[in-house]
């Protein structure tokens, strides 16, 4: 395991990291009876492929995260079939402002406020980060909430990582990054972050030719590492 170097500032991925994205998976339900987990994990699936298409295709102009989103429920129901009215597109989209974070979210923000400055570096439109950490609270807990807009690129590109350098005004050294996403982790170090992957399914290592430096099965393992 690599030595931890100084770490003047935390920045973490939000979807998948912070807040769960799959329970999500309740509303599919009972909007698509026996279709809920499915649904939620067909469009989270869809929702990252066209990110990373949208990167490739170079002649394509940026699109916002909440079309992307948008897009890709709708694609998702159309692949397993369901017929699905506007109103219940709108709902689903919707609780994208309101999904709630991981049971250890808040103590792990808490704990780490007190050893680095924290920060939200996320896909995620600003009018839907801004009405995420609103309503978990986590804005009294965060100094940055970062979105890829102001790049005009989707991670894992490098310029979405430059964006908490120009921001915090650091090092890309001394900034430690957090995601539950192997491909995310996996692009924050190679841009050059310490890089803490939040493996809570005990999945198998991104082949992408950057391992992150620590492994760990909850955000509470980072305070502990950070002690």
């Amino acid at each position: 395991m690599a030595q931890l170097p100084t770490i003047r500032a935390l920045v973490f991925d939000a979807y998948g990291t912070l807040f769960d994205v799959h329970s999500i998976a309740v509303a599919c339900e009972r909007l698509f009876p026996t279709q809920g987990v499915t649904l939620s994990q067909r469009w989270r699936t869809k929702q990252l492929e066209y990110t990373w298409l949208l990167n490739s295709m170079t002649t394509q102009r940026h699109v916002d995260f909440n079309v992307v989103t948008q897009d890709a429920l709708r694609v998702a129901c159309e692949s397993l079939g369901l017929e699905y009215t506007h109103a219940a597109l709108d709902e689903l989209n919707a609780a994208y402002r309101t999904l709630p974070p991981f049971a250890d979210a808040r103590n792990a923000l808490v704990a780490l406020r007190q050893k680095a400055r924290l920060a939200i570096l996320s896909n995620g439109a600003p009018d839907m980060l801004n009405a995420l950490v609103k309503h978990t609270g986590f804005d009294a807990l965060l100094d940055e909430v970062l979105s890829v807009e102001d790049a005009g690129v989707f991670k894992p590109d490098p310029r979405t990582y430059q964006l908490a350098v120009d921001r915090l005004g650091i090092t890309k050294n001394e900034i430690g990054f957090i995601s539950s996403n192997g491909w995310d982790a996996a692009g924050a170090k190679a841009f050059g972050f310490t890089v803490f992957w939040i493996n809570r399914s005990a999945a198998p290592l991104e082949r992408l030719g950057a391992t992150p430096d620590y492994v760990v099965a909850g955000l509470g393992e980072v305070v502990e590492l950070l002690d």
